[in-house]
């Protein structure tokens, strides 16, 4: 079992570092580059930045379930 649990928790840490900053703060971020642009803030969100909160809820949740599992088995 701990051959599972190890390397999914190291993968969705890592997807969950790199998701986080692709996200944009108060001043863009580097989600502009995909599409999140200028005329994302008159028409509210775009598909793109929904589709980049889906996925890192996802990693979050994937990481917690790790964690608690790993900490389970320890």
């Amino acid at each position: 079992m701990i051959w599972i649990v190890a390397p999914l928790q190291i993968i969705s840490a890592l997807a969950l570092i790199f998701l986080v900053l692709l996200h944009s703060g108060k001043g863009g971020g580097l989600s502009d580059m995909f599409g999140g642009g200028a005329g994302a803030a008159a028409a509210g969100s775009t598909v793109v930045e929904k589709n980049l909160d889906r996925i890192t809820v996802i990693s979050a949740v994937t990481f917690g379930f790790s964690s608690v599992s790993y900490a389970l088995i320890f």
